[in-house]
């Protein structure tokens, strides 16, 4: 599924992060009862310019989790997503809290927001965001999004459009495995159809980015014959629902809860890059699958299913490529993980693995923290532009170099 040939380099290779200049802290608040506690020291809380806070639904919608934070970190742009599971250190939680702060010396942060429901569709809605962006020094532009009122492949590529090259990565909301509705919010309270996009600025600044699933291909490729944005409704000519169900064997009865397991991946005609994308639903009476982004017609997919080795082997990938990424050898100085709910129905109890198994690769020397999504955003191959993702684990890396 991925093409990026690299290998783990020996721990002699890597240099520690420098920790001079930017700074990462961790915090998590693992019940409704109990206060943040500091897991990871790092950036000073009066001088954190960026905090992000990943949390359960009902935590955000419970608690005024800004009104907490603000007083905290009295400099920082706040931001606020719901989760579909929390990642804080080598520790994985639910209806939990997840709190970053991170503290530049040469980078300056600029946000911009739009609500869904203010534009005719998706893509409008990106484009808009991300050209109220300054683009004079701009390095990298993070995003978080809503993810249940947009079209995450939509929405990607009017980013893409007026990113102009910029790098970006970022993650969709979850809200468990509920999918009711997600909240986002930026210095306030989170509401529902937000989002948000964070540009760095400054020539010190040092992103890297891996994007990895890990999952196995089975079955000959075939072709979309008939689809409408990101319903399937035939493939090779055949009903596509019929022929899925067919490849799922005895498995087939648990849909749509069986296709977490069961993904499909789609070779995009437009850039000839292969994705995974996940079942969100399916209709009995249509024959057809609803899929969490766009099924092109013309594209060649394959049927996939979850193997656990590869699939941890595959988070250590993307760790290694988020280093290779830079062409640096220095450890990260944070790490941002976005894994999918996917994944994380399928770890069940050895969902940690895979967090692990990213810390080892860091030399259990970076800070990591992160969330589970209902869709992650990276480029595929660096160079190449984003591309919303199912089923993977993406992981963004950060460096202030002189």
């Amino acid at each position: 599924m991925h093409n990026i040939a690299t290998s783990l380099l020996p721990a002699s290779n890597y240099l520690p992060p420098n920790y001079v200049d930017m700074k990462a802290a961790l915090y998590s608040s693992k019940n409704c009862h109990d206060d943040l506690q500091l897991i990871k020291p790092g950036a000073a809380e009066d001088k954190a310019s960026l905090v992000l806070c990943f949390a359960d639904k009902n935590r955000l919608q419970e608690s005024n989790l800004y009104a907490i934070l603000q007083p905290k970190f009295p400099k920082a742009d706040i931001i606020l997503v719901s989760t579909a599971g929390e990642i804080c250190d080598t520790t994985v939680t639910e209806e939990s809290v997840s709190v970053i702060s991170m503290e530049f010396n040469k980078t300056q942060i600029c946000t911009t927001t739009v609500n869904i429901t203010a534009f005719e569709n998706s893509y409008e809605a990106g484009k808009s965001l991300v050209s109220k962006l300054d683009k004079k020094g701009l390095r990298y532009i993070m995003i978080f999004s809503d993810g249940q009122l947009v079209n995450g492949s939509r929405l990607v590529q009017g980013i893409n459009e007026a990113a102009a090259g910029i790098l970006v990565t970022g993650g969709l909301a979850g809200d468990g495995n509920r999918f009711q509705s997600t909240l986002v919010g930026v210095n306030g309270i989170p509401v529902e159809g937000m989002v948000v996009a964070i540009g760095f600025y400054g020539d010190h600044l040092v992103v890297g980015h891996g994007s990895r699933g890990g999952w196995e291909t089975f079955g000959l490729e075939k072709t979309v014959s008939r689809s409408a944005v990101n319903v399937l409704y035939e493939i090779d000519g055949k009903n596509a629902l019929g022929l899925y169900k067919h490849y799922l064997g005895s498995d087939a009865a648990a849909l749509p809860w069986a296709a977490l397991f069961y993904p499909l991946a789609v070779k995009l005609p437009d850039t000839g890059e292969t994705v995974v994308r996940t079942i969100l639903s399916i209709d009995e009476n249509e024959g057809s699958m609803k899929f969490a982004g766009d099924i092109p017609q013309g594209a060649k997919v394959r049927f996939m299913h979850a193997n656990f080795d590869r699939l941890t082997h595959a988070a250590s990938g993307a760790a290694t490529d988020s280093i290779a990424s830079t062409g640096h050898t220095r450890l990260p100085e944070f790490a941002l993980l976005i894994s999918c709910v996917g994944r994380k129905v399928i770890f069940q109890a050895r969902i940690e693995d895979e967090v692990e198994a990213v810390d080892d690769v860091f030399l259990n020397n970076t800070p990591i923290a992160g969330f589970y999504s209902y869709g992650e955003l990276s480029p595929l191959i660096p160079g190449n532009s984003c591309q919303l993702h199912n089923q993977t684990m993406t992981i963004t890396t950060f460096y202030e170099l002189e």
